[in-house]
């Protein structure tokens, strides 16, 4: 395999390990936006169904937009604003569950914690696949006319 040729299939790895996230996560709200609700409701926003169903219905489309490698640049940074946007807001805090023994709510902070992380983390994963494209296993290829020869 040419360095190219290797740098393809990575792209391809890396959209389909990013974007699985969010389409498993998408679909399900799509189908029972509760607890989504829940905690759009609980971070102070209005109409949190509403919102609980655009966020699945974003994170599915955007999500099977880099898996397929279609308008990869623009879902890669939409959901990489999205990863930051949900790390702050619903991550970035205390968790004080009232009547909880301060063990379990200095677990679940922790825990609150590490999920900011990962969002960031995710974040900048997407913003490597923006700044370098699907690569040639994509639809953005195709439409370019550069689909990528089996080495």
């Amino acid at each position: 395999m040419t360095n190219t040729a290797t740098n393809n299939l990575l792209l391809l790895a890396a959209r389909v390990l990013l974007s699985a996230m969010f389409i498993l996560a998408g679909y399900p709200k799509l189908l029972d936006p509760a607890g989504t609700a829940g905690m759009i409701s609980g971070a102070g926003f209005p109409a949190a169904t509403l919102l609980a169903y655009l966020a699945g219905l974003f994170e599915l489309v955007a999500g099977l937009f880099v898996l397929i490698g279609f308008q990869t640049r623009i879902a890669a940074i939409l959901l990489a604003l999205f990863a930051v946007f949900t790390s702050l807001v619903f991550h970035s805090g205390t968790i004080n569950v009232p009547d909880f023994p301060a063990a379990a709510n200095g677990m679940l902070t922790m825990f609150n914690g590490l999920m900011m992380m990962k969002n960031l983390t995710i974040a900048g994963g997407f913003l490597a696949l923006a700044a370098v494209g699907a690569g040639a296993y994509s639809l953005d290829a195709r439409r370019r006319g550069s689909v990528a020869i089996a080495a």
